[in-house]
């Protein structure tokens, strides 16, 4: 095991001591995770990461190498140090499951414990959650625009090496059929694909040779990229060595509608009307819904889904909601800061839906349950009870979710362009 409990601001940490030394520490606590308002003018979110989330929890423990270096540095007391070695979560936390739309103020996360195990947990739970959750909204952008055509993740080479993991993750619970990157596959069971780089063609004395090597190697249904000289010349070398049964060629540079469209023509005067066009080439959502008319098969994305496709970070905050007073009742407690006011006390959510199914609101009950219409859907499951880990849902349970909640939205939703947020938000208070 690694231990996931240095991925931690320093600040958790001495607020932590300060508080073990007034008494303040073992005050229960609601702590929350919540966007104020959604990026870009994008009309919802998508949730990804709690899995991750649950599995960093596990590993979350301060043992003998992480105190050390705690008291090397001193970062905190000894006293504190002393509290840490044997910290283990023991609280209960709530949350929206993957693949769940979110919407300005949805209370995505919820963590009920003591303040001092609850604070320290900030920065890791923030750190996963906006990024993956920022990944899959800009991938669920993607497929939505690429329809039926399957899209691949290939922007392992454009970010961190972890984060390039993570994102084919979050990409695949949105829809994506494959990812590039080994390790994705390996940790969560994602299909990989990919067959040859230009570099491939160019060790080659020519490029039929390097076609006739990769059909050697890998097969006719191969996909061979046939841009690294001329194009058309590429694509007449490529039915040449390929034959009828050749399975794809790709295409990663040019006008890709116009190149596409050629390429097509020229495919189906040979004969080869099954051989598929993919098409990559620093593709974002709106370069994919332009190709809709074109005749592409598929979309390898990279760089645009890696960085969030100009939203790299969700925007989520994690703030104590509520706490015990003296006498042990649950307060509210909030930020009143202008521009980054908080709602105070412990927050449960629906769905309202209309009577055939349509989203009509994001429905937040403030220290109660908010009222059920008879059509609505609770949105937030248990995740920890008492410490322990009670969800374990696969990605293709969150891949199901998904779809079903965007079914759920009003057409309007689906556009890429900027608007509100598909669906207001309601705060409902005894």
């Amino acid at each position: 095991m690694v231990s996931t409990a240095l991925l931690t601001d320093h600040y958790e940490l001495t607020m932590l001591q300060a508080t073990l030394a007034d008494g303040t520490a073992e005050r229960r606590s609601v702590f929350e995770v919540f966007g104020r308002r959604l990026n870009a003018g994008r009309r919802f979110g998508v949730v990804a990461g709690t899995g991750r989330v649950l599995d960093a929890l596990a590993d979350f423990r301060f043992d003998r190498d992480e105190i050390d270096f705690l008291r090397a540095r001193k970062v905190v007391d000894d006293s504190t140090c002393d509290w840490l070695a044997d910290y283990r979560f023991t609280g209960d936390i709530w949350g929206y499951p993957e693949g769940e739309l979110w919407f300005p103020g949805s209370p995505i996360l919820r963590v009920d414990a003591s303040f001092g195990e609850g604070v320290i947990l900030e920065t890791l739970i923030l750190s996963i959650l906006n990024h993956d959750s920022a990944i899959a909204s800009a991938a669920t952008r993607m497929t939505m625009a690429a329809g039926d055509r399957p899209c691949i993740e290939m922007g392992t080479r454009r970010t961190h090496e972890e984060a390039a993991v993570a994102s084919a993750r979050a990409a695949y619970i949105c829809g994506f059929a494959a990812t590039s990157n080994l390790e994705a596959g390996r940790r969560y069971g994602i299909p990989t694909a990919g067959t040859a780089a230009h570099a491939f063609t160019l060790v080659h004395d020519t490029e039929r040779d390097a076609f006739t090597s990769q059909v050697r190697s890998l097969g006719h249904d191969t996909t061979l990229l046939v841009d690294t000289y001329d194009t058309t010349q590429g694509v007449a070398t490529a039915i040449e060595v390929g034959g009828a049964s050749l399975g794809g060629v790709r295409l990663d540079s040019g006008d890709l509608g116009d190149v596409a469209r050629v390429t097509r023509a020229q495919l189906d005067a040979a004969g080869n009307t099954g051989t598929r066009i993919t098409v990559t080439s620093d593709l974002d959502e709106y370069a994919i819904a332009a190709l809709a008319v074109a005749p592409v098969d598929g979309y390898g994305v990279g760089t645009s889904l890696v960085t969030g496709s100009g939203s790299p970070t969700s925007g989520f905050v994690y703030k104590l909601v509520a706490r015990a007073a003296d006498d042990g009742t649950m307060i509210g407690v909030a930020k009143k800061s202008k521009d980054k006011a908080s709602v105070g006390g412990r927050k449960t959510a629906l769905r309202r839906l209309s009577a055939s199914g349509v989203a009509e609101a994001e429905v937040i009950g403030i220290d109660i349950t908010p009222r059920d219409d008879g059509d609505d859907r609770e949105l937030m499951v248990p995740l920890v009870e008492g410490g322990k880990r009670v969800h374990d849902a696969t990605l293709d349970d969150a891949r199901e979710r998904l779809q079903a909640s965007l079914g759920e939205l009003p057409a309007a939703a689906r556009r890429l362009s900027k608007g509100d947020p598909a669906i207001p938000t309601i705060f409902e208070e005894d």
